[in-house]
């Protein structure tokens, strides 16, 4: 298959650049796999596509505030994306602009609050940084303190609240982008879906900037997929079975849950507790192991992401889904709207 199979012309100005309010405001396109049929619905409709002994299957990894701006020993403005914690107080990052952060070069941050090292410099370009602060405070804490949220590219809008780029469940701190299918959900709502008698179970994996890495070959197969660090905890991968056993469906809400479980099976064989990383590049044809429907956003032409929606309902149902999306304006991307594919 070649990228320009999955492409289609998105209007800029459906590229959604702020969260709706309330989250479960946002509006929901509902695609049957089987048929193509959609209907328009707004996110808190959900109930109504659910039943009792589903599973829900959520990622609940938070995003760090990975964006930090700060000084060279100069006085030159230097701006840093983290993107990995090597241990030590050593950091993979991102640095702009590279001249000014050569090896051995100070970096200053928020007065002094934090200061980095730039010990070496990779061959790809990045940085390894060490970081030295006062422990009477941990890095995360400083980090919460000074930076900011690492919002895609296409997202140019300041954003007022930083939780609106959290889930109301993310719990376990490490990602560099949001698990967006999931800023819909409310505690409110996740109430209501537990009282139908609707399970909820999480995994976590840990979203890499990899995962806005457009697809640059041709030939789809010539993709090199990023790598993420996932784990699949014992008591929801037995949920997921005792779903299955009992006639129910497991959903997975996001491509991030989705690729953990499909990535996670495909290592085993089986859905059993697991910690690892993946790199399952999944696009048509392919045969789904684990999950029966799935909650996600609309993604980027030519992505991986649409490549893997189009293997999970059919390529001419996707474009044709995202289609009348345009047509009916719905809000694309991180912050936009949502599909559930049943």
């Amino acid at each position: 298959m070649k990228k320009s199979d999955f492409y289609f012309d998105l209007p800029n100005e459906l590229i959604a650049q702020t969260p709706i309010e309330p989250r479960d405001h946002s509006r929901l396109l509902k695609l049957s796999r089987e048929t193509g049929e959609i209907s328009h619905h707004h996110f808190y409709d959900i109930l109504s596509f659910l039943k009792k002994g589903d599973l829900l299957v959520l990622n609940n990894s938070r995003v760090l505030p990975a964006r930090i701006y700060g000084k060279t020993e100069k006085g030159g403005d230097i701006e840093l994306l983290l993107l990995e914690n090597h241990g030590n107080d050593e950091w993979e990052t991102l640095v702009k602009p590279g001249k000014r952060a050569r090896e051995g070069a100070i970096l200053y941050f928020s007065d002094g609050l934090l200061k980095g090292e730039i010990i070496r410099v990779l061959d790809d370009g990045n940085r390894i940084i060490k970081f030295y602060y006062d422990k009477t405070k941990n890095i995360y804490e400083i980090l919460d303190i000074i930076g900011q949220m690492p919002l895609p590219p296409y997202i140019t809008e300041k954003l007022k609240d930083k939780e609106r780029y959290q889930t109301v469940y993310s719990k376990e701190i490490g990602s560099s982008a949001a698990p967006t299918a999931g800023l819909h959900f409310t505690h409110e709502l996740m109430d209501k879906i537990k009282e139908m008698g609707v399970n909820i179970a999480y995994v976590t994996l840990h979203v890499g900037l990899g995962t806005f890495r457009p697809v640059k070959e041709d030939n789809i197969l010539d993709h090199k997929m990023h790598t993420e660090h996932y784990t699949l905890p014992a008591d929801t991968a037995e949920l997921i079975n005792k779903t299955h056993q009992n006639g129910g469906r497991v959903i997975a809400v996001g491509t991030t849950s989705l690729r953990t479980l499909e990535g996670s099976f495909k290592k085993l064989q089986k859905t059993a507790a697991d910690d690892g990383v993946t790199d399952i590049f999944i696009y048509p044809p392919y045969k789904f192991n684990v999950i029966d429907a799935l909650i996600t956003n609309f993604h980027l032409p030519e992505s991986t992401l649409i490549m893997l929606v189009s293997a999970f309902c059919g390529r001419e149902n996707t474009l044709n889904a995202y289609k009348v999306a345009i047509e009916e304006k719905y809000r694309f991307f991180s912050f936009g709207d949502a599909m559930f594919i049943s």
